[in-house]
């Protein structure tokens, strides 16, 4: 499967300062990108919009997404307030819409997928939103999600990279035809010391974070890596001109290492 969503996307998580969020993201959009990922938890949704609407390229050509609050950092979680809190993040974009809503961000404490998917119906049909993602879900998860909601569920958000490659959740997502985004994929950077992405890096004179980024891609999967800097987010980018050839592939797939850099107490119980 290949996914139609722009690879890569910018991802924001960490970006709190103001200023570096709005240049950043107008940065990237000047760059290249054309998929900007943010979150009502990331508590930049403001800047992101700022730099969206600051660069020289027409809001109907970015592919917008953002998650809403999950559960357990929610005083009030229900129907209502699901659908106030996804309003609320298209407030604070500044937008009437976005191409993306992750509805789940973590199926944490109180998560109940017919009050989720209830409210986000409504949403859907107000055409506050374009297609509809879930987050950091075992594919038990999704098949609940799936049936509890009257919208399709065209996309999950979950970490991945080479250190990390989620061959169960890639199959799943093949097989239903869902589109697999890939945050943190350079490991918090833990990608970079790896010999073989090093290896691979070297042979075609590229960056180690460029190999992974690529690395994803041709897996089918969007990586959404975060990068602030003009340097690493050109270089970043880029990583979508890499052909990586499938001994390349192979010898990056054959990395033994295991690493995961998010699993909170409130994560499901991961597996494959």
């Amino acid at each position: 499967m290949t996914a139609d969503i722009p690879a890569p996307g910018l991802g924001t998580y960490r970006v709190t300062d103001h200023d570096d969020c709005v240049r950043s993201v107008r940065t990237a959009l000047e760059e290249g990108y054309r998929h900007v990922d943010t979150a009502e938890a990331y508590g930049n949704e403001v800047p992101v919009g700022e730099g969206i609407a600051a660069a020289d390229v027409d809001r109907e050509d970015v592919f917008l997404a953002t998650k809403v609050l999950h559960p357990k950092f929610t005083d009030d979680y229900s129907a209502t307030s699901v659908k106030e809190n996804a309003r609320a993040c298209l407030d604070r974009l500044g937008v009437d819409r976005v191409d993306l809503l992750y509805a789940v961000h973590w199926p944490a404490d109180g998560y109940d997928p017919e009050v989720t998917f209830d409210a986000v119906a409504d949403l859907h049909e107000e055409g506050l939103f374009d297609r509809l993602g879930v987050c950091n879900m075992t594919p038990a998860q999704i098949d609940e999600a799936r049936e509890a909601s009257a919208v399709p569920i065209d996309a999950l958000q979950v970490e991945l990279h080479p250190l990390l490659p989620q061959p169960r959740l890639r199959s799943y997502c093949e097989s239903h035809d869902i589109d697999l985004v890939a945050y943190a994929p350079l490991g918090n950077g833990r990608v970079l010391d790896v010999p073989e992405l090093a290896e691979v890096a070297d042979a075609h004179g590229v960056s180690p974070a460029r190999v992974s980024i690529a690395w994803a891609i041709e897996k089918g999967v969007v990586p959404i890596p975060k990068a602030t800097s003009r340097e690493h987010i050109a270089d970043n980018v880029r990583a979508r001109d890499l052909d990586l050839s499938a001994a390349d592939v192979e010898r990056i797939d054959g990395i033994d290492r295991r690493d995961r850099q998010y699993d909170p107490p409130y994560a499901p119980a991961w597996s494959g």
